[in-house]
């Protein structure tokens, strides 16, 4: 669990600085007038941002579904008398 939970604040972490980052782009582009060629760049740096943290938490969630996944019960097959069908 400790390590899903370090996972995961990494994930965070990194996603939100890139997410502040292609703010920070979008916004640049948007005010100052040369820079026109930074909006487009701002909203890929968001969008991937995005997707990082989504690609992150999946895998956290897929992990401990998996994890979960192998609790049950054990399946033995019976013994049958010479000569009677299976059931």
């Amino acid at each position: 669990m400790r390590s899903r939970e370090k996972f995961l604040n990494a994930v965070t972490y990194a996603g939100l600085t890139i997410l502040t980052i292609g703010i920070l782009t979008f916004i640049v582009g948007l005010l100052v007038t040369g820079y026109n060629l930074l909006v487009p760049i701002g909203i890929g740096t968001c969008v991937g941002a995005v997707f990082i943290f989504l690609i992150g938490v999946f895998l956290v969630v897929t992990d401990e579904m998996l994890e979960k996944s192998y609790i049950g019960t054990k399946v033995v097959p019976m013994r049958t008398k010479k000569g009677a069908p299976i059931q």
